[in-house]
This record gives C-alpha cells, structure tokens and sequence, in this order.
C-alpha cells in the first residue's frame, strides 16, 4: 500500500518555506502531491500555469513528488486520488486558527481523510507568499525567500519591463 499525501495551495509564488515542507514530506510519504489551486479566493500575481511551471521546476530534483492542477473542495480531490492525508503549513498561531477550521471542515465533509499540521523550520516560520508578492511589487530582492527558478521568472519578467506575471 502507497502512503501518499496532498500538499495543497496558491503557490503564488512557491517560497522557500513551502519547499522545506515538500523536502520534510517526502521523507515521510511515499508520493506527495502538490496540489496548486486553479481558482483561488486569492488574488493572484501569477496564474495557474505559472504556479504550476514554478512548483514543477522547484520540485524537479523530488522522485516523489508530483505537480498536479485542482479546483473544487479539496477533500474532493483528495477522495479522487485515492488520497487520505493533507499536509498543511503552520507557520504561527495566526495560521492555527484558520487552518483548524478547515480541518474540522474537511473531517465533516469527509472523515477518512485526516489533516496533518507541519511547521516549517525556523528560518522560514516568518515567510509567506503575500509577504514575497510586496517585496516583489515593490521592486525588492526575493534572493533567500524563493527557488532560484522563481527568482530568475521575476527577474526575466522585470528585464523585460512587464508586471511579474
């Protein structure tokens, strides 16, 4: 029996914290499924084709992790693949309380799928993609908070004198 996990969200754009909880998750899972939402509340910089280009690139060198598309209710995808475990990032209590409603949510709605709460190391703990978004608005270097990959996309994007998406 496969162990797998779905690692689900924006990735908009993937940041360095979530790649240290896809390295930690696939030392646990035997696949990890990153699972980038096509239609967000969110307002996006970059669209879903470009998230997912990002987050396939950044997680290249993973055997085991997989790139795939979704939109709908998470726990529907889940159920879809045949998947019973989501992984979700807690990088502060301000994300505790959001991401246990939604654990409680998606336990209701579905029960054989279970939530588990990862935190990122440290060093990330502060970092989130609204926060790389501003940096990148406002021309800042987002050197040390993304994949190289990520980093490049934006500087291309700049060069070429046009919004990052």
């Amino acid at each position: 029996m496969r162990h797998s996990a779905i690692y689900a969200g924006t990735f908009d754009p993937i940041t360095l914290g979530h790649m240290d909880l896809v390295d930690r998750a696939a030392s646990i899972f035997d696949e990890v499924v990153l699972a980038v939402v096509v239609h967000s509340q969110k307002d996006t910089m970059f669209d879903v084709t470009e998230r997912t280009a990002m987050a396939a690139k950044a997680t290249a060198d993973y055997k085991n992790v997989n790139i795939e598309r979704f939109d709908g209710l998470l726990v529907d995808f889940a159920r879809s693949r045949g998947i019973h475990t989501l992984i979700r990032g807690l990088r502060a209590y301000s994300d505790f309380e959001y991401e246990f409603q939604m654990a409680l949510t998606n336990r209701k709605l579905a029960p054989d799928v279970e939530t588990l709460f990862m935190m990122p190391k440290e060093t990330h703990s502060y970092l989130s993609s609204k926060i790389v978004r501003e940096i990148i608005e406002l021309g800042g270097d987002i050197a040390g908070f993304v994949p190289g990959y990520v980093e490049r996309v934006v500087a291309e994007s700049r060069s070429q004198g046009r919004p990052a998406q």
